[in-house]
């Protein structure tokens, strides 16, 4: 069992500066011509649009670029523009206030309306693409991105390469929002479908998970740092937890979580690409397709829960009616689009073990949920008490294990936690926390996830997108476990849990029986 830290005794939070800037490697993206599918859609207004207008601030877009926005809605350029304008003012969180800055950004916008599953709209779309690569001087270079219902990707996707928009006289790639598929076989049908148009090379399915600084680090900070990737397995890892837990409820999406829930939602893509990301082996350079090979090795190796474990190593449930940050909030139940016998789950829960050399043994730990008290994502990975201790006779209690926490939302950074003698005359220990903070360190807002992945996406460098041989695998691990949920639910409630709490009580079964417990929310 893990100990508690003893309460009477204060953290000590110790900050440290970083290093000079050394020389970096920098991004180029390509000239190139960015179409989105969805154009009027949430993700592009809040999301997209901002995204891009941050690069082209930063001077991080190419010279050369222009933007094809499309959907249903009818409008012509100069309708879509103001809409563009609109989202700026809503969502841009560094807008300098030079209009002639914005204005620059905002004519680089162009728009074509059109309903998705008619040929005759991919016609108007291959002539209008081929006037603004000529005007803009692209090369024929273009990314697709749908932005759309994921119900719309088959057709596009179809209609695309019906139309000869599959290739070009530059590159041709496609960005494929989550999720992908809503299980094993739709997922392989929908892989079959791409690959039918589109090369592995050209398609970039998109996890906004991959693009946030801490992500990215945690290779680094495993490979770049020689006091831990000696540390940094079954001997000295107890255990690793791994939680995004969401202070939000369903919000306007009922409509897609009816059919998802969480397990779907968060756990097939975000949460074992980050399991993959803490787990994986070196791979022997830092190339995209090479880290993606590691990857897929993690997912070989995680053992899978057999249909009668399912009780033993997972847990679900759905937020009740309760109160959060001082407010009552309604149950799942309750929300509109959502069905008032809903048997949905809005948490769940995983125990997980990875059958190689560097993992056996290891649990992981893994949840994720809806209206739970802290917003909160991020991997801590608990190591091992020390095999003998001297202190014994002195402390009252044990003491709380060495923990390595990678922040990932909200305050982006790493922590660790070790003992030290309190001050003065008595003989006690005290936790103390080293704590390194993106924003203070290095004195500059971390960028929005989109915003390093759509510049990914036109440089061409696929690293932080999931390869399709790791979705179809991150699937079938699930399927099980959805499977069983499934049938259970004929005949068996989900359990629910207060909103504003840390989840149900099933979830903590999976740690108690090891003798160990969830960190708090």
């Amino acid at each position: 069992m893990n100990p508690k830290q003893n309460s009477d005794i204060p953290s000590v939070v110790v900050s440290g500066g970083v290093t000079p800037q050394q020389e970096c490697k920098e991004l180029v993206p390509e000239a190139g011509g960015l179409v989105i599918f969805g154009a009027a859609g949430d993700l592009t207004r809040r999301k997209l649009i901002p995204a891009l207008f941050h690069l082209f601030q930063g001077g991080l877009l190419p010279d050369r670029w222009y933007v094809v926005g499309s959907s249903r809605n009818e409008m012509d350029d100069g309708a879509f523009r103001e809409s563009v304008n609109a989202s700026l003012d809503a969502f841009s969180k560094n807008d300098s206030g030079d209009p002639s800055l914005r204005d620059r950004f905002v004519n680089r916008f162009h728009y074509l309306p059109g309903d998705f599953e008619e040929a005759g709209f991919y016609s108007h779309l291959r002539e209008r693409l081929i006037r603004l690569d000529q005007e803009h001087e692209t090369g024929g270079n273009r990314l697709f991105y749908l932005a759309t219902p994921p119900g719309l990707y088959s057709g596009i996707i179809g209609q695309l390469g019906a139309a000869g928009l599959n290739r070009s006289a530059g590159w041709t790639r496609i960005v494929i929002e989550k999720p992908f598929g809503k299980d094993l076989a739709s997922a392989q049908a929908l892989s079959l479908e791409v690959r039918s148009v589109f090369k592995e090379e050209q398609v970039y399915r998109i996890d906004h998970y991959l693009g946030k600084e801490t992500v990215q680090n945690t290779l680094f900070f495993r490979f770049a740092n020689a006091i831990f990737e000696p540390i940094w397995n079954r001997r000295y890892i107890d255990h690793v937890q791994i939680t995004a837990a969401e202070t939000l409820g369903v919000e306007r999406r009922a409509g897609y979580y009816e059919g998802a829930g969480a397990l779907r939602d968060m756990f097939q893509n975000h949460l074992l690409q980050l399991l993959s990301l803490v787990t994986m082996e070196p791979p022997s350079r830092f190339e995209a397709d090479l880290i993606r090979d590691e990857k897929v090795k993690v997912l070989r190796s995680v053992r899978p829960i057999l249909p009668q474990e399912i009780d033993r190593f997972s847990a679900r449930g759905q937020y009740g009616p309760g109160v959060l940050e001082g407010e009552p909030v309604a149950g799942y139940r309750s929300e509109p689009g959502v069905a008032s016998d809903s048997k949905t789950e809005t948490f769940a829960a995983l125990q997980l073990y990875i059958d190689n050399w560097r993992w056996q043994g290891v649990p992981f730990y893994l949840r994720s949920g809806k209206r739970l008290a802290k917003r909160m994502t991020e991997i801590a990975i608990e190591f091992k008490q020390v095999p003998h201790l001297l202190f014994k006779p002195l402390l009252s209690d044990g003491i709380q294990s060495n923990t390595l926490v990678l922040r990932v939302q909200p305050g982006e950074g790493i922590s660790l936690a070790f003992q030290a003698k309190h001050p003065g005359p008595k003989l006690c220990l005290g936790c103390v926390t080293m704590d390194f903070n993106y924003d203070g360190a290095f004195q500059i807002p971390s960028p929005e996830a989109y915003e390093r992945l759509l510049l990914d996406c036109l440089a061409g460098d696929p690293m932080l997108f999931g390869r399709g041989d790791w979705v179809a695998l991150s699937w079938s691990l699930l399927m099980p476990i959805l499977d069983a949920w499934n049938e259970k639910s004929a005949s068996t409630p989900v359990p629910d849990y207060p909103a504003g709490s840390r989840g149900p009580k099933e979830a903590d079964g999976l740690m108690e029986r090891d003798g160990r417990h969830w960190r708090p929310l």
